[in-house]
């Protein structure tokens, strides 16, 4: 069984297919059994299911950069 990828919440994400768009980078802005995510090119937001966004994800372009106080 293939390990799950590791996502976090503001992380640039390369998906499988493009965007009507063009755009194939997404940034995730709400995880749960949904993941929610924007397209960087036109803004438009998706919501898909978790495992269904596991599947299409292809690779962590950024991190979210980490605010520590």
């Amino acid at each position: 069984m293939p390990a799950r990828p590791e996502f976090d919440l503001g992380d640039i994400v390369q998906m499988k297919k493009k965007h009507p768009c063009g755009g194939y980078l997404w940034k995730v802005t709400r995880i749960g059994a949904d993941i929610k995510m924007k397209c960087q090119t036109c803004d438009r937001v998706v919501m898909l299911p978790r495992s269904e966004f596991e599947r299409r994800m292809v690779r962590v372009e950024k991190k979210a950069e980490k605010n520590t106080p």
